[in-house]
């Protein structure tokens, strides 16, 4: 991963009330941020797509700057957030996108969804891209019932470019 400016210190200090959470939450979100083996801007449309379903402005903020970091332009952010034919995403994006969209639909990614994602990745990438997006489901939902707010320079939802 690319070093991104992120300043998170309202995520830390709420999670830091309960270590439980905040190691084994944290250690699995960092590990895929750090130590993942998926192209990392691939990642982050995963993950911003999650977080605009969950509409998780916390997460989708952040995300912002590690998609940017991840080489993402503003247009591609803003894209992540409309409907997969509005904008002209390469099959491996669009793929990836209805992968989101199947796991926030149902938790279950179909099997033309499945059988695309077999056209473009192995399984190993298949369920790091998978547990990405569910990870970051379980972290937006954490932190829109706890409310956190952004931080200080971290942006909100796009507008168009």
């Amino acid at each position: 991963m690319k070093h991104s400016p992120v300043n998170a210190v309202n995520v830390v200090s709420t999670l830091a009330t309960n270590r439980l959470v905040n190691r084994g939450l944290g250690g699995l979100a960092g590990a895929l941020l750090r130590d993942g083996t998926v192209d990392g801007r691939l990642r982050e449309i995963v993950i911003l797509r999650m977080g605009w379903n969950c509409q998780a402005i916390y997460e989708f903020g952040q995300h912002t700057l590690y998609g940017r970091a991840e080489g993402l332009t503003d247009a591609e952010i803003y894209a992540v957030t409309r409907p997969i034919s509005s904008h002209g995403w390469s099959p491996v994006e669009a793929t990836l996108i209805q992968m989101v969209d199947d796991l926030y639909s149902d938790d279950c990614v179909s099997d033309a969804t499945w059988a695309e994602l077999e056209g473009h990745f192995d399984h190993a990438a298949i369920i790091e891209f998978m547990a990405a997006a569910l990870t970051y489901r379980v972290v937006s939902g954490l932190l829109n019932s706890c409310g956190v707010q952004l931080d200080e320079g971290v942006p909100g939802w796009p507008t168009p470019a």
